[in-house]
């Protein structure tokens, strides 16, 4: 084992795993300043409290400053003075202790108050409100408060339900469609490598007025365009990496009986009636306008242009009016249902008018979910109103209307449904509504996120500004495409689309940032230490405080992205990176090797373990990256790439050997060479398939097999639907590989013969 900071010889205190106390049992938390672990007075001050009868809980080298009193705790009761003595610790390593014992906070402050180098909560008072600044037992295992060292939160056995909004399956994939699915499989990996159980859905929304339109209109049928679209969008997803658990058509037979028994509770609660619309109606959003709202946009849809349609017809009504102020209640008694707050504040301002009831039913046209029950009394064919039969996929996917199910008694209610903007009030009004109708509990969350500009108008298929996004993937690959998705806009606003900045942020933060500090260490270690992790001597305070500062990112992540700040994810990632940089511009560890090969060991360890953070981190916005890292480290799949490997437990092994080094991310321009003692990296591919010979022999292997299978079913006159699910197929294996290879190439058009033309 690698020897213990030099620092802390003298404490001679092991490190204990947070264990629950006794009921009778206090905390008490114990900081050390800076300058008594500089001076060896850890041991002494912890034999104090030893002496005074308090058992240690944990002891961690903390970076303190930010992480014990961050913007994001403001504890507006705590003592001034005590929270200003803590900003203003020198920005070296302290050491945070938590100790139990009866009397635990009197006995403390007996103990050690008044010593200068130690920091006490002023009173058990002072303690009780500072318990997010500083530590109870609850902040430890939730990981908040100041335990940016403390051993990462045991999530195993948290679940946790994270779905998109369903694709509108009339046209192809853009922008849009990319960013949501990559924002929520963001979320999902991240919840994964916390260890909690996942169920992740995305799907197709294939029924409505203008699917039926479209269709006619191609002189197709509206399931070969919903076919073709759920290929496209299935590729998609693919190619960029989502990891969904599920993918759901509304069109299915499953889909279908879910719909039909969540109509049937809502008959029978008394909510729907036979009564008749009229009024204007979106077609390109498939949603009814009020006369308000219709001459806001003077009678246009505000994106397309396309006018509004005046239609009557007869139509089942929900009685949403009945549900305004149960709907509203729940929102203001729950500030985390919509976020971001801005959207919160809309949907209230919508609310502030009266709900009317609502059409559940459409006859002017049959492409839809059937109304279940006898035939009604105009004897006319209803089909539900697409927007309820779009919500329900949400428990189509668990197994409803089996509510013994086993997906459905684990995963609902629904974790986070992340949807676009315009489409937030379904799900903030209609969606609670229905469900309240059937008598089911609602969502926990929902996160409305901005949209994709195309030089300042939002991307839409109806304008026909938009961004190819699997060209895009094709071009750069999915990790950087991801990165720039999730780093450079705030989740929650509107973003302007620009290839340029996506390819000067990706060579800047992928390539030169992370891809070149790894080449850099890993080739000088490959030369220098035999191809193994080095032995490290004893760590300074610069050592000290960078593997403080890997440990500590993992609490901040877990801020972000349970505020719904993703795009500081990327950005938290990067500065631990930009740290690891200049760290080794400083420490200069090819100037050691003559002069100091034991310090230069040393270094080059503490950069080998923070590489190892940042991989780990890395997973769940650049996947490939930080998967192709991790297999420089030799680091296994399983339990070594999980949350749970973050911090000193995990460490690598001196002397355990390491692949050969190469480049994780190549600068999408022609690659520069590396700076600063280390070796220009090889001139092959950047790793953005991570796929080993071997896999890309088997994957080829399988996207051969799934084309002879398109084949045979075309060959055997097979359905439309079988035959699309089997081109699905196909696209999702071909999108595994890399974008240059040939079975990815387009086959060249042929060029008739004079004789054909003729």
């Amino acid at each position: 084992t690698r020897p213990r900071p030099r620092s802390l010889a003298t404490a001679d205190i092991a490190t204990h795993t947070l264990r629950p106390g006794m009921p009778d049992e206090e905390e008490a938390f114990l900081l050390i300043l800076p300058a008594a672990v500089r001076g060896g007075r850890v041991s002494e001050l912890c034999g104090r409290l030893q002496a005074a009868g308090l058992r240690l809980a944990s002891l961690r080298l903390v970076r303190p400053g930010a992480d014990l009193a961050g913007e994001h705790y403001k504890p507006s009761e705590a003592d001034d003075s005590f929270v200003a003595s803590v900003r203003e610790l020198a920005p070296g390593p302290a050491v945070a202790t938590l100790w139990r014992g009866t009397g635990a906070l009197a006995a403390a402050a007996a103990a050690v108050g008044g010593d200068s180098g130690a920091e006490l909560p002023p009173s058990a008072a002072e303690a009780s409100r500072l318990r997010v600044l500083w530590l109870s037992p609850t902040d430890i295992v939730d990981g908040r408060g100041a335990t940016a060292n403390f051993p990462a939160p045991d999530r195993t056995g948290e679940k946790y339900y994270i779905t998109t909004a369903i694709n509108y399956a009339n046209g192809l994939p853009h922008m849009g469609h990319a960013y949501e699915g990559v924002c929520a499989d963001v979320i999902a990996r991240y919840h994964r490598a916390y260890g909690r159980e996942v169920f992740f859905l995305t799907g197709a929304d294939e029924h409505g007025q203008k699917i039926s339109d479209t269709a006619a209109a191609q002189g197709i049928r509206p399931i070969e365009l919903c076919d073709r679209a759920v290929a496209g969008f299935r590729a998609l997803n693919a190619k960029l990496g989502v990891s969904n658990d599920f993918y759901v058509r509304t069109t299915s037979p499953a889909h279908k009986a879910a719909c039909q028994a969540l109509w049937r509770r809502a008959v029978e609660s008394g909510d729907v009636y036979l009564g008749s619309y009229e009024g204007w109606y979106n077609v390109r959003e498939e949603t009814f306008v009020t006369e308000t709202e219709a001459q806001a946009s003077e009678y246009k849809d505000p994106v397309s242009g396309v006018p509004l349609q005046k239609m009557q017809e007869s139509s089942y009504m929900f009685k949403m009016a009945k549900y305004h102020e149960q709907v509203e209640a729940h929102i203001r008694s729950h500030p985390e249902f919509i976020q971001p707050e801005s959207r919160r504040n809309e949907i209230l301002d919508r609310l502030k008018e009266p709900l009317r009831d609502l059409s559940v039913s459409r006859t002017t046209f049959s492409w839809g979910v059937p109304v279940p029950g006898p035939p009604p009394p105009d004897g006319l064919s209803h089909v539900m109103y697409v927007w309820l039969d779009a919500l329900t996929n949400y428990l189509t996917a668990l197994g409803y209307p089996d509510t013994e199910a086993a997906h459905f008694r684990t995963f609902w209610p629904a974790s986070l449904h992340v949807v676009g903007k315009d489409i937030l009030r379904f799900h903030a009004i209609y969606w609670p509504a229905f469900l309240m109708a059937a008598g089911l509990p609602l969502p926990k969350r929902l996160f409305a996120h901005g949209w994709w500009m195309n030089e300042g108008e939002k991307m839409s298929k109806s304008v026909g500004n938009v961004v190819d996004p699997v060209a895009l993937v094709q071009r750069y690959g999915p990790d950087p495409v991801r990165h720039f998705l999730l780093s450079d806009v705030t989740f929650g606003a509107d973003g302007d689309f620009s290839e340029k900045k996506l390819v000067e942020s990706s060579n800047a933060k992928l390539a030169n940032e992370l891809g070149n500090l790894a080449y850099r260490t890993l080739s000088f270690t490959q030369k220098q230490c035999g191809g193994a992790v080095p032995a490290p001597d004893a760590f300074s305070e610069d050592d000290l405080q960078l593997l403080a500062e890997a440990a500590a990112l993992l609490p901040q992540l877990r801020t972000h992205v349970d505020s719904m700040a993703l795009h500081r994810y990327s950005q938290g990632v990067s500065g631990l990176a930009s740290a690891a940089n200049r760290y080794i511009d400083v420490q200069a560890p090819w100037a050691l090797k003559k002069s100091d090969p034991a310090r230069m060991r040393t270094v080059l360890y503490v950069l080998i373990e923070v590489l190892r953070h940042l991989a780990l981190y890395s997973q769940p916005v650049t996947p490939r990256i930080g998967a192709a890292l991790l297999e420089q480290l030799g680091v296994p799949e399983g339990g070594g790439r999980s949350f749970a490997a973050v911090g000193e437990g995990s460490a690598l092994q001196p002397g355990q050997p390491l692949p050969p080094p190469r480049i994780v991310f190549q600068r999408i321009e022609e690659a520069d060479e590396a700076e600063g003692g280390g070796e220009a990296p090889p001139p092959a591919a950047a790793l953005t398939a991570a796929l080993t010979a071997a896999e890309e022999a088997a994957l080829v292997a399988e996207v051969g097999a799934a084309g002879e299978r398109v084949r045979s079913l075309k060959a055997s006159g097979a359905g439309s639907e079988e035959v699309g699910g089997a081109v699905a197929t196909l696209l999702e294996l071909k999108a595994r590989l890399p974008p240059d290879h040939e079975l990815n190439a387009k086959p060249a058009k042929k060029k008739k013969s004079k004789a054909a033309k003729a």
